[in-house]
């Protein structure tokens, strides 16, 4: 990528998190010469950043509204260049959305982001270009609710538009138990969809997209879903799938499909699928314009050699340069982790001792683990057996949330 010496004549990307998250992000950025600029709450300002690789860290209240969050942004630009705007977390995708729209940055506005944060406008979408979703209505006209209860058979979810990680989700037995929940929710429940509960089995699809291409795509499967693991708690996996399997084979088709038709030019997703119980139709469930949480990244590297948040940075710095994006060709190996909230509050995993195990998770009470093979068998059997170990080991439980936390 073209450098320039001057500081202050780099160009500048800005950074937004409210999360501690994206580091690897940023350090590319700054590799490759741009100036980052990097803001987040106050609560986080000491936390784990690469400083070495930030030009600025600014810090502002938790709970402002986009429009406050715009005035912070245009009060900084008036004696710092901005040249992109990069959300590192999907809760704040709108505002990033928002102020580019304001400044008139390149990137994705307001009504793009839309298909990549909010589950009605994606399934509407996904659906009009023929891409298999769970049937669903928005919760609007209470007739459209009525018919669809009487069409659709039950159980249902009540969905959040907005929110990640199966967070407020609501599973609707009876068709009277949802009233109740509608009345509770008040104006806020046009913010929700109600959808068909399909049984089956979860997988995601990481991916990558330059102009309009995917250049990389990636199929994994879960081991619990993950609203049962956010809910009910217990241990979190996932592993790659055998990428000459038929499951594999086809995610990698349908998320092509997703990813063009939901208008994605360049970024990375997080996108997941399930497979049918009954009859192995695969519906598209929800995708984000982000890296996939939960040390997904860290199991992409190990299976590719890509890491999410570095292709991510370097397809920033190519499009801010207006210069081709190039990826390297991946590895081909296998990777899996297994993570959960931990009793101990340094849990000890070396007990753990197969020669795959690639990396510990070091995070105050949490144990958790990724293991590297170069057969998916071999990774998948680790994966089983590890999660069974950890649920006697280590595994706490507590209350799902009801928003997110950092």
């Amino acid at each position: 990528m073209p450098g320039v010496t001057d500081p202050q004549q780099k160009p500048a990307i800005l950074c937004i998190s409210t999360y501690e998250k994206g580091q690897p992000f940023m350090q590319e950025l700054a590799r490759l010469g741009v100036n980052v600029l990097l803001l987040t709450v106050d609560k986080l300002k000491h936390a784990d950043w690469p400083r070495e690789s930030i030009t600025k860290l600014f810090t502002m209240p938790e709970n402002l509204t986009p429009e406050q969050v715009l005035n912070t942004v245009s009060y900084l630009a008036r004696e710092n260049r901005i040249d992109r705007i990069v959300a590192l977390d999907e809760f704040d995708l709108e505002v990033a959305a928002l102020l580019r729209e304001h400044m008139r940055l390149p990137g994705m506005g307001e009504s793009l982001t839309r298909h990549f944060r909010d589950k009605l406008a994606m399934r509407v979408r996904a659906r009009h270009c023929g891409v298999p979703v769970p049937e669903f209505t928005s919760v609007f006209n209470y007739d459209d609710i009525r018919s669809f209860l009487g069409h659709v058979p039950g159980p249902w979810l009540l969905k959040p538009r907005t929110n990640a990680s199966a967070i407020g989700i609501r599973k609707i037995e009876t068709p009277d138990a949802l009233w109740p929940i509608l009345d509770e929710l008040g104006d806020l429940q046009s913010h929700y969809l109600l959808e068909r509960f399909v049984p089956g089995e979860i997988f995601h699809v990481e991916g990558v997209t330059w102009n309009g291409q995917v250049l990389f795509s990636a199929a994994y499967k879960y081991g619990k879903p993950p609203m049962q693991t956010m809910h009910q708690g217990g241990i979190f996996s996932t592993r790659t799938l055998s990428r000459e399997s038929s499951d594999a084979l086809s995610l990698t088709t349908i998320h092509q499909r997703v990813i063009e038709s939901l208008g994605l030019i360049s970024g990375v997703t997080h996108t997941e699928f399930i497979k049918a119980q009954s009859n192995g139709t695969l519906y598209f469930l929800e995708t984000a314009a982000r890296v996939g949480g939960a040390h997904i990244a860290e199991v992409v590297e190990f299976a590719s050699g890509l890491n999410p948040w570095v292709e991510w940075a370097r397809i920033e710095v190519a499009a801010l340069f207006h210069m081709e994006y190039a990826l390297a060709k991946p590895k081909q190996l296998y990777a899996g982790s297994i993570i959960c909230l931990a009793r101990q509050e340094q849990p000890d995993t070396s007990a753990y001792a197969a020669p795959e195990v690639v990396q510990r998770l070091n995070r105050h009470h949490h144990a958790g683990l990724i293991v590297c093979a170069d057969s998916a068998d071999r990774v998948e059997t680790l994966v089983d057996e590890y999660s069974n170990r950890f649920l006697e080991d280590f595994c706490a439980i507590e209350p799902a949330p009801d928003k997110p936390t950092t």
